[in-house]
């Protein structure tokens, strides 16, 4: 047996048929047009906005350098505002508390009894070492003269 698939002339389907065969042309033809104009035109319209875009760019980057500068001397300015605010009030801190010792401390300063714990002290390197013709001292009494010399030597300057 033979099947035969017949087909009959439907007009919706005819137009559906040219329709879409139309856009398959049109966009042939697009391609066509599209190549053409790449070949012949494109570069010159390429170049020209490589050529706007540069100009563009130049233009903002100066634009961008010139706020960054200006930034940075704003920076600047505050830095060395901020600098001069400090040395001025450590300056003055300096300056109130030389006044107050001035004020405050005696000319002279008074003469200190040593401390008990000071007669205790051991007796440093420098020492002079006792000779057998010498009367040995003690550790505690060594301590005390010398520790008698280190104050009198404090209140001569």
């Amino acid at each position: 047996m033979r099947t035969m698939i017949s087909t009959r002339s439907n007009p919706v389907s005819d137009a559906v048929m040219n329709a879409s065969r139309q856009v398959w042309l049109a966009s042939l033809g697009a391609a066509v047009v599209t190549r053409d104009w790449a070949q012949s035109e494109a570069g010159n319209a390429f170049r020209a906005l490589v050529k706007e875009g540069t100009a563009v760019e130049s233009r903002t980057i100066r634009l961008v350098g010139d706020r960054i500068e200006g930034s940075f001397a704003v920076a600047n300015s505050f830095w060395k505002q901020a600098a001069t605010t400090v040395r001025a009030t450590v300056k003055q801190a300096a300056d109130t508390a030389v006044t107050l010792v001035q004020n405050n401390l005696p000319k002279s300063l008074p003469k200190v009894k040593l401390p008990a714990m000071l007669a205790t002290a051991k007796p440093s390197t420098r020492a002079k070492r006792t000779t057998r013709a010498t009367k040995p001292k003690t550790r505690a009494t060594k301590a005390v003269k010398r520790a008698k010399r280190t104050v009198k030597k404090a209140t001569k300057k």
